[in-house]
């Protein structure tokens, strides 16, 4: 469970390669793939992309006496272009730095929420990535700036952690100021996880239609049950206040929070399976349902299957397929691990190699 919190994991069984240079090992995520989409607002259709299954990074580590110095940092490079797709920050996904060992792990900088990482690392068998990614439809902001985060063992089985992210400025406006707390437990088979996150967002607009609570409240309770023919997946979501929808961009909030209203209260469901079919080969499916809870009840639901064949330790094939149905005006994206996307529907195929 801690290896999630320090970015050791590699998605669908690729294994993390260390290259020892001057007694600091590194490692890094190369990733890309073609995106198709349809159902676009605009003209929409196959392009080259980037960061479709996790996005593209650089990390390391340094043994510290008993524990390890331990670093990421995500640039969200684009392989298709050879172009960052965060012009305004560099790095523009993750950059933390901190300490990891038996303790557990803390951790300074930008990086994702507890909330996210309870999401993605334990109800989501897409794992965050490829069209199917659950954060299509369920919790708001991934990351959070300026944040410490702690997460680690309490007892056998048991783990809990906690996160606070100061403001950026320095004046009364309390945007850009979160707080995370999550505890999760692991027995035999099964694996819970329970986390909330509270940020308080930037306000973009005077008046929204259905609310102007800006702070968002994102609770999940995540679970995931190993069984003999695979995995079961299943996540129960809250998200209150303007910012707490995946319409809402922390990180552009003027380009996504004016093209459509995002729900300020819903409750969410996810069901998901992971099947592996001989070695190196995993089925992926799941199903989430957004229920909205604002007058406008813009509820939305997604369907979504795919598939990964490792073919060493270091690299994977992958192909994914998703669809939104958006009811009374909602207008949720198909995106994938490094962009939101623009049309309803999706599908990716690529590959990843790690070393």
């Amino acid at each position: 469970m801690l290896k999630s919190f320090v970015t050791f994991a590699m998605l669908s069984g690729s294994a993390t390669l260390a290259c020892a240079q001057g007694g600091v090992a590194t490692y890094a995520v190369v990733d890309t793939g073609i995106v198709g989409q349809a159902g676009c607002a605009g003209a929409c259709g196959a392009q080259g992309g980037s960061g479709l299954t996790s996005e593209s990074y650089v990390g390391g580590r340094e043994a510290v006496g008993n524990a390890s110095a331990i670093f990421t940092l995500e640039n969200g490079m684009r392989v298709d272009s050879g172009r960052g797709d965060q012009d305004e920050r560099v790095p523009g996904r993750q950059a933390f730095v901190g300490l990891a060992g038996e303790f557990g792990a803390i951790t300074v900088g930008r990086q994702y929420n507890l909330q996210y990482l309870a999401l993605t690392d334990v109800a989501d068998p897409f794992q965050g990535g490829m069209a199917g990614n659950a954060g299509n439809l369920i919790g708001g902001g991934r990351r959070t700036s300026n944040s410490v985060q702690y997460y680690g063992p309490l007892a056998r089985g048991i783990s809990a952690g906690a996160s606070y992210a100061f403001k950026e400025k320095v004046d009364t406006s309390p945007a850009g100021r979160a707080w995370g707390m999550t505890v999760g437990v692991k027995a035999g088979p099964l694996t819970v996880r329970a986390a909330h996150q509270n940020l308080n967002a930037v306000r973009v607009q005077l008046h929204s239609k259905t609310s102007n609570d800006t702070v968002a409240r994102n609770s999940i309770l995540a679970a995931n049950l190993r069984l003999g023919w695979g995995t079961a997946y299943a996540a129960y979501s809250l998200s209150r206040g303007w910012a707490g929808s995946p319409l809402f961009n922390p990180d552009n909030p003027y380009g996504a929070g004016l093209a459509r209203t995002a729900s300020s209260n819903s409750r969410d469901g996810l069901f998901g399976l992971a099947v592996p079919l001989g070695e190196g080969t995993t089925l992926l499916a799941s199903y989430i349902c957004k229920d909205d809870r604002d007058l406008a009840n813009q509820d939305a639901r997604q369907v979504a299957f795919g598939a990964s064949r490792a073919v060493s330790r270091r690299t994977d094939f992958y192909a994914a397929y998703s669809r939104i149905q958006n009811r009374n005006g909602a207008g949720y994206t198909v995106g994938n691990a490094g962009a939101r996307g623009s049309g309803n529907a999706a599908i990716n195929v690529g590959m990843r190699h790690a070393f």
